[in-house]
């Protein structure tokens, strides 16, 4: 009996791990396509983005806020951009799941944790925290180019 149980076990968290690739994944191509109603998928409509501020203030935005900003924005695709996306951990406990990505939607060059709850038996993310770069800047530090970021026609 306990074998069924490690079996179910393990079947339950790759199902689960599977899910939130996918759910990293759908994240990625609505940053580089900037499609807000592919965000508004995998984001609960409770959900916040945060981050430290210019001025230094940590600022909570609403998600419904943030998608209409995400709406307004030039998507990476449209301007030729290369993607650069990166699952760099997922960590996860029965309903609970935490994510660190880090993408480009130039100039900037983002690192996100992504905080998910398991909702109704689908993986959606509550909170956004999130930090970024300018790109130049860092690839600059790289000895890279920006002008070499573009994609290829």
């Amino acid at each position: 009996m306990i074998e069924f149980g490690a079996t179910a076990l393990r079947m339950t968290m790759d199902t689960d791990l599977s899910a939130l690739r996918s759910l990293a994944q759908t994240y990625f191509d609505a940053a580089y396509e900037m499609d807000a109603e592919k965000f508004a998928s995998i984001f609960h409509p409770m959900s916040s983005v945060t981050k430290v501020a210019e001025d230094g203030t940590v600022g909570v935005t609403p998600i419904a806020t943030w998608l209409a900003a995400a709406r307004k924005m030039k998507a990476p695709k449209q301007q030729g951009f290369e993607r650069d996306d990166r699952i760099l951990s997922i960590d996860f406990d029965r309903e609970l799941a935490l994510l660190k990505v880090r993408l480009q939607i130039p100039p900037r060059c983002f690192t996100d944790l992504l905080s998910c709850l398991k909702v109704n038996g689908s993986w959606k993310i509550v909170q956004k925290v999130m930090t970024s770069e300018n790109l130049t800047d860092s690839l600059a530090a790289e000895g890279v180019r920006l002008k070499g970021r573009r994609a290829r026609p």
